[in-house]
């Protein structure tokens, strides 16, 4: 039932955040997240575009099948096959949506889909009755809603409606709005339209100038109902609307916006460090809400007005959104029970076999170290569980390393189809020797796009974690590793960024070595907001 005083979400992480540049996640990692979205009450779950590949089908699916409250929603643009497609992977799904989108602004009508006015109405008509014959729900979008002509939009929403849509999506796909205009135009929309009772109108805004936030909540205050956004604003470009700070801002200031949730905020950082971690995109310490410095005070008089009274400088709690110190400290007399209780904390929902193999990798670390950080526990669960799944193609067996003066020696033993593949290669330190070797045994020179190495803790102890990003024949891979000797948390990212793009090649139809892979759809669909 519609509540006009309740702002819905629509998390679109496993969809369009996964455009950016460098993230790609795999079928578990979109799981886990999936699932600790439903368990945060996010509204709707936007899994992916089923037409886009084999891989996104089968992620919609799963997901679908998995999740039993939140609404799950798979994208789809007016075509026939896009839509029957994502109505195949929602068939399992309790609470389906299916969202049809087509562009509607005169540069992307004219030189993008090469289409007039009438010829795209038409295809909102067919698409929208289409989609509707086949799913209960279904939310229409005009791709770069805020740069259409507001007549035709109109007109475009009121054909999606009548062909019986129940969700008009405003997207501000280029980020180009500014709040006061896209106010008024949300405005505009909602009052031309006019749609009965039980029509929601929605806002997708785009972060290319930062505005994607206050243009949220501008939508809101003209009208709209459900705010569509990601984890940390992750996506293509600028990145999209953040949902924690949309979601704070409406809390924070209810005597301005007047309106309710059904979020629920205290699992807004726990599920951003999930997102930062499996996508390899980290949160500056500075981020509004879920920043490592949110909730920091540093300088005396900040930290004495605290002190004195907390609101001086503090208009939201830490707690509020998530952000709890640990309140048990874990290491090797530690049983599986606090362990699996502090994964819950952390955000993390694993089955009883992920956890026997993650309590069974602590236990070993903490032979190795006194106490497990929360970062340590996060790492391993990243880098032993979620790394390794059936997709790779190469295994780490053995690696050795030689420094000397100003020149480095690696070998390396990879294992593929149960066969040891062995190399090795100087370079100007030891992971570059390594990386060297690794792309010997590989027979593939892919590019290194990005190389980091953090703590998980201020410890002297801590594990090393390291992110790699690399690229080849337009494709990038993300990788990442975790141990306490950094040169072997490297060689295992680096591995792992190499098995991922093996899997993109794959459904790519991209030969890699001369080897043609697992089949997979070439014709991918062009990206959408």
């Amino acid at each position: 039932m519609f509540d006009p005083n309740c702002v819905c979400f629509f998390d679109t992480t496993l969809r369009d955040g996964e455009q950016a540049a460098g993230v790609n996640l795999n079928a578990a990692e979109k799981l886990q997240i999936a699932r600790q979205l439903e368990k945060m009450r996010v509204d709707v779950i936007e899994a992916g575009f089923p037409a886009a590949s084999p891989g996104d089908f089968s992620c919609v699916q799963t997901i679908a099948r998995e999740l039993r409250k939140t609404t799950v929603c798979g994208l789809a643009r007016t075509r026939e096959g896009d839509i029957r497609a994502a109505a195949q992977a929602l068939v399992q799904a309790e609470n389906p949506r299916l969202h049809v989108f087509i562009a509607t602004s005169p540069i992307h009508m004219e030189y993008k889909l090469r289409l007039t006015q009438e010829e795209v109405l038409a295809e909102i008509r067919s698409g929208v009755s289409l989609a509707r014959s086949l799913v209960s729900e279904v939310e229409f979008s005009g791709e770069d809603a805020s740069r259409s002509d507001l007549q035709f939009l109109i007109k475009a929403f009121k054909v999606a409606v009548d062909s019986g849509a129940t969700i008009l999506n405003i997207p501000d796909t280029v980020g180009y709005a500014t709040p006061e205009e896209f106010y008024q135009f949300c405005r505009a929309v909602i009052q031309g339209v006019a749609p009965p009772a039980g029509v929601i109108f929605s806002v997708h805004a785009h972060n290319d100038l930062g505005l994607a936030a206050a243009n949220s909540l501008a939508a809101v205050r003209a009208g709209v109902r459900q705010v569509e956004g990601t984890i940390n604003g992750m996506g293509e470009r600028g990145g999209n609307s953040a949902i924690e700070e949309v979601a704070m801002a409406l809390k924070t200031r209810a005597d301005l916006f007047g309106v309710s949730l059904n979020l629920d905020t205290r699992r807004l950082f726990p599920v951003s460090r999930l997102v930062a971690r499996l996508s390899g995109v980290a949160v500056p310490p500075n981020k509004a809400v879920v920043g490592s410095n949110a909730f920091a005070h540093e300088a005396g008089i900040h930290q004495h007005g605290v002190m004195a009274k907390r609101e001086t400088y503090e208009i939201m709690r830490a707690e509020d959104v998530g952000c709890v110190p640990a309140v048990m400290v874990l290491g090797k007399h530690s049983g599986s029970h606090a362990f699996r209780a502090r994964l819950e904390v952390l955000g993390y929902h694993l089955d009883d076999q992920q956890i026997a193999k993650a309590f069974e990798i602590f236990k070993k670390l903490c032979d190795e170290k006194k106490e497990a950080s929360d970062g340590d526990i996060e790492a391993i669960i990243a880098d032993e569980i979620f790394s390794v799944t059936p997709e790779r193609h190469y295994e780490l067996k053995d690696y050795t390393v030689h420094v000397g003066s100003g020149l480095a020696t690696a070998a390396v033993v990879l294992i593929r189809d149960n066969q040891e593949l062995k190399d090795a290669a100087t370079g100007n330190g030891p992971v570059d020797a390594a990386y060297r070797a690794i792309r010997r045994v590989i027979n593939l020179e892919p590019r290194l796009e990005s190389f980091k190495v953090s703590s998980t803790s201020e410890r002297s102890d801590a594990l090393g974690e390291a992110q790699v990003v690399i690229s080849y024949q337009g494709l990038r891979a993300q990788g990442r590793g975790a141990s306490t000797d950094v040169i072997k948390a490297s060689v295992r990212a680096y591995v792992n960024a190499v098995n991922r793009l093996y899997s993109l090649a794959a459904v790519r139809e991209i030969r890699l070595n001369g080897q043609p892979l697992a089949s997979g759809s070439s014709k991918e669909p062009p990206k959408a907001s």
